[in-house]
């Protein structure tokens, strides 16, 4: 049916809606299309600095993508806000959801439109009910019906009204989705495009101002103007239309009576130079200059304070939740099996109370408890072939590094039975008799890095850290610190993820935090750097955890995962992301470590590294940037027993 309109455009304070029928790109092959996207990376305009929110860096959403979840949730509550706003809603009868290049290939597996339904029925990352999400999806599926904006019923058909474009990119970035709605008669009401760049944030192309790189969220008007200052620098041909700029909100960013310096947060930084510079001539730490300009967005002390201390608790809650987790598998096709609660449990340290399992009349252990009672010891599980092994109960990380010293249990003779060595024994070479080893941070690391993404996998409750596909690897290296090494849990708390969200946001301006753009290197990749410089700078000292030192280990965490691809096999966050998390917690420890022993000597910095990553974002194959077309994503089988989708 073909339907003329006369072009006009509103604009609301949250966001532009254009009403006009915008006609569908032609089809092109994926790759050259995708591939043009990538090379914008070389080509984008950088904001003038690269201070953002924490509180925007570290959002609380579900898993299991922060790009392809709660991107496009938040910008399906975003299109139906606006149409309130512009009273619409009551009129559409019909929206229809378009979803290109990356969205679509991989979209199913992350949960793509359970996230964008959900948005449209009102639903938001941070206070929807992970539990809740796959009834209502099913719900909408059987009864083929959306009540947009929780109160306007419509009809609707996800073979019909949904469509899957991955052999088509819109500009800016491969996560591009359009959602229009058109009332009975098939009049198209409004269109929008939006794009979900990574950790979250999603992108208008019209305007740049309406929802942006800077701010998550969806009615700005009550936003302080340093939040929205860098604005100003995203000059793109859009803005000079006198009908893109919004209006109506006593804190709009072209409000000419605020001006720049009431705009801008009091210590801004554009490079990990210009953020060495300020930490020394200020006498701040990196923490301190990130605090003073969280302040400027109009937070007080104990608001950041309380803000930082509940991103800590959403993390810690998630690490519980995977090693107590009781469902062996994880959802999806792959059937892969949960590892946090086995791990945990051959630890055999029971942070959390009641996790130990088998149960048992032991003493339960909780952090910071020292048993004072010779009884007070743990066995370790017994299994074939090996003597039970009593460790001390300690919080410190010395206790575990000496549990060499063991005393082997004579109650149970069966217990000494000869374990089974795999060789033969008439060979020159003998093989090698079997040995228990015990690395604790290794052990530790990973099996919270693994919790958290096993967690994220299932659609729970989650810290984007700056994605949710590396939303294991800061929680694991902060909770390794707390358990191990601090003294004074809230401030390492406070220390670490403020000095992380520095390095983020460096990453953020200088490169990409979306696997889309940059494969797997702008996520695990970069929340290894940002663990790394967290860890440091939680050593203390003067020349221990020095603004110089924290750079250097955020530097060694990403110049050894430069390259590292996004090829996830059928398109879910499961393999090889899991484990991943795991080695990227345990490479920042190393990065640190050496960062440290390097007393100030090293040859690359992290502005050159974060360049280094730009290019070779710029450089790799789409194949190689979550679309799942090659790699794992292709050499692994699966089963074709199992339904498609």
């Amino acid at each position: 049916m073909s339907l003329l309109f006369r072009q006009r455009s509103l604009v609301s304070r949250c966001s532009n809606l254009s009403f006009f029928l915008r006609p569908f790109a032609s089809a092109r092959p994926a790759l050259s299309k995708l591939e043009r996207v990538s090379e914008n990376l070389q080509e984008r305009q950088l904001p003038e600095h690269a201070v953002i929110s924490t509180f925007d860096l570290f959002s609380i959403g579900v898993g299991p993508s922060s790009s392809h979840t709660v991107g496009p949730m938040r910008a399906g509550k975003i299109f139906i806000t606006d149409l309130k706003e512009l009273n619409v809603l009551a009129k559409v009868a019909t929206v229809k959801i378009n979803l290109y290049g990356s969205l679509a290939a991989t979209g199913k597996g992350h949960h793509t439109p359970q996230a964008i339904l959900l948005g449209l029925e009102g639903s938001d990352p941070e206070t929807i009910i992970p539990t809740t999400i796959e009834s209502r999806y099913n719900n909408i599926l059987t009864d083929k019906s959306l009540l947009l904006g929780g109160d306007h019923r419509i009809h609707y058909d996800m073979d019909r009204d949904m469509l899957w474009r991955w052999d088509q990119v819109l500009p800016t970035h491969p996560n591009g989705m359009r959602f229009s709605a058109f009332d009975e008669d098939g009049n198209l009401l409004a269109t929008n495009e939006y794009y979900s760049v990574g950790g979250g944030f999603v992108v208008n192309e019209k305007t740049k101002v309406d929802e942006n790189l800077f701010y998550k969220g969806v009615d700005k008007s009550v936003v302080p103007p340093a939040r929205l200052h860098q604005m100003h620098s995203l000059t793109e041909p859009s803005l000079s239309s006198p009908s893109s700029e919004p209006s109506g909100g006593p804190f709009t960013p072209h409000d000419e009576s605020i001006s720049n310096d009431e705009a801008s947060p009091p210590y801004p930084f554009e490079s990990g130079n210009s953020l060495l510079a300020l930490t020394q001539k200020h006498n701040m730490t990196i923490a301190q200059i990130v605090y003073d300009n969280e302040k400027s967005f109009g937070y007080l002390d104990e608001d950041i304070h309380q803000k930082i201390l509940r991103i800590w608790s959403v993390m810690d809650e998630c690490i519980q939740t995977g090693v107590t987790a009781k469902v062996p598998t994880l959802p999806g096709r792959l059937g892969l099996r949960r590892r946090a609660p086995i791990l945990y449990r051959r630890l055999m340290r029971g942070f959390y109370p009641g996790v130990m399992s088998p149960p048992s009349n032991d003493p339960k252990i909780e952090a910071g408890s020292l048993p004072t009672a010779p009884g007070d010891l743990i066995d370790a599980p017994e299994s074939e072939g090996e003597n039970p092994v009593r460790f001390k109960q300690s919080p410190s990380f010395e206790s575990f590094a000496g549990a060499g010293a063991r005393s082997v249990n004579t109650a149970n003779p069966s217990a000494k039975r000869a374990p089974r060595v795999v060789g033969a024994f008439d060979h020159p070479l003998l093989p090698e008799p079997p040995r228990k080893t015990m690395i604790p941070a290794v052990d530790f690391l990973s099996c919270y890095a693994i919790a958290v993404n096993e967690v994220n996998a299932s659609g729970g409750r989650i810290v984007t850290s700056p994605t949710n596909g590396a939303a294991g690897v800061i929680p694991a290296v902060l909770k390794y610190i707390i358990e191990f090494i601090s003294d004074d849990p809230e401030k390492s708390v406070m220390t670490f993820l403020l000095t992380a969200s520095a390095i983020g946001m460096l990453f953020k301006r200088g490169s990409t935090i979306s696997a889309a753009e940059g494969g797997c290197q702008a996520e695990v990749g970069v929340a290894c750097s940002m663990a790394a410089g967290g860890f440091a700078a939680c050593m203390g000292g003067k020349h221990c955890s020095s603004p110089e030192t924290v750079l250097q280990a955020a530097e060694i965490g990403i110049e050894h995962n430069l390259g590292l691809t996004c090829d996830p096999i059928d398109g879910l966050v499961q393999v090889p992301c899991i484990e991943r998390n795991s080695l990227g917690a345990v490479k920042a420890v190393t990065a640190a470590q050496l960062s440290l022993a390097s007393h100030g000597v090293y040859s690359v910095t992290l502005d050159e590294a974060i360049e280094a990553m730009r290019l070779t974002a710029s450089d790799m194959s789409v194949k190689y940037k979550e679309t799942s077309l090659s790699g794992l994503a292709t050499t692994v089988k699966i089963p074709l027993t199992v339904p498609a989708w």
